[in-house]
């Protein structure tokens, strides 16, 4: 609804100064009147009821188009402004969905600037304060975009943490856009989240990069790391041979339905003495004991919460719709950019999820 009111608000704006053929402290041959304020008036759309500053001429005669169009496009402007939030980057596209709200074409400078000016309203989500409530896990991942930057296109890391409360209500507490994906800049998200007041959770749960692993170790004290077992079971699986390996991949998944870590250190004891003997899976079997106490981590915790902490899939799940968004963009004009996009996409998602929960 925010967006919402501050792009009509804009939009009227422009609207008045092209009645007046002068802008603000202008002058101009060509005026036909002058500015004389605001009023307020309420207006009930698909969302709900909005307030908006509508700007007003002295002679009164200017009336902005918003208020006569809205009634034949009031669920067009509802799905265009929600697509502009998540497509706000891409100025070809912005103008298509502008034009369907005004009625007449609009120039790529106008497009911008309606666009940044959801750039508060993201930047003060990304920033809010997390001393509000304690979050005994997290969820770290990063993605790769493709970014346009000084003339060149360059792949830039996008981190994103999510957490989890003591109620299991997920949220997104974190996002960053940094050149690469590497120990000082995961250290330095987190201390941007630490300096915002989060605590150290009880596990962290994430893949295995190294540097991510380094960076929860100084950062996070007492913190235990989860590595994700969706991404360790597929690591196993692909290093095994691609025929005969179905009761293989069938008593590897057993081990992580055990109820305790005792019960999943005695099923991974009795999978390895199994198939030792084959040496087909020799190199899985090394991997699987490796990395196998990272990964029963979430055990140690209390059973409600297990089967929401043993992997990152919730996050996955959140990256894919990212992913299905920037796809349609291809290459971000620059960062801000895609951080605008991103941020208001993560938003959106977060208010659906509670509009879940709420009905």
């Amino acid at each position: 609804k925010s967006s919402i009111v501050l792009v009509l608000n804009e939009f009227m704006e422009k609207e008045r100064d092209e009645y007046l053929h002068a802008s603000a402290y202008e002058r101009s041959s060509e005026r036909r009147d002058y500015r004389n304020g605001y009023y307020e008036r309420e207006l009930l759309i698909g969302v709900g009821k909005i307030k908006l500053r509508v700007p007003r001429t002295r002679e009164g005669d200017f009336s902005p188009s918003i208020f006569e169009k809205f009634s034949r496009v009031d669920q067009a402007l509802t799905l265009s402004m929600l697509e502009m939030v998540v497509n706000g980057v891409s100025t070809r596209k912005v103008t298509n969905i502008v034009e369907q709200l005004c009625g007449e074409g609009v120039s790529k400078s106008f497009v911008s600037s309606l666009t940044e000016k959801l750039d508060p309203i993201v930047n003060k989500w990304a920033t809010r304060p997390l001393n509000v409530q304690y979050f005994p896990y997290l969820y770290a991942d990063a993605m790769y975009i493709k970014v346009r930057e000084h003339s060149k296109v360059v792949s830039k890391a996008v981190y994103i943490m999510t957490a989890m409360n003591e109620k299991k209500k997920r949220e997104v507490i974190g996002l960053k856009i940094d050149h690469v994906e590497s120990f000082d800049a995961w250290q330095g998200f987190f201390q941007e989240l630490k300096s915002r007041g989060l605590q150290s959770p009880k596990l962290v749960i994430s893949d295995a990069h190294a540097g991510l692993k380094k960076a929860i170790e100084r950062e996070f004290i007492g913190t235990s790391w989860q590595r994700c077992t969706v991404h360790f079971k597929r690591n196993i699986i692909k290093k095994l041979p691609k025929k005969g390996m179905k009761q293989v991949i069938c008593d590897l998944r057993k081990i992580y339905q055990s109820a305790s870590c005792e019960e999943a250190r005695a099923s991974k004891v009795e999978f390895i003495s199994k198939y030792r003997v084959n040496q087909r899976i020799e190199n899985a079997l090394d991997l699987l004991e490796e990395g196998f106490e990272d990964t029963i981590q979430y055990l140690n915790e209390k059973h409600k919460y297990q089967l929401y902490i043993s992997s990152t899939n919730s996050l996955e799940r959140l990256n894919q719709e990212i992913r299905r968004r920037e796809r349609v963009i291809r290459i971000f004009p620059n960062t801000q950019s895609a951080f605008r996009l991103i941020g208001a996409l993560l938003m959106e998602n977060e208010n659906l999820q509670l509009n879940k929960r709420k009905s």
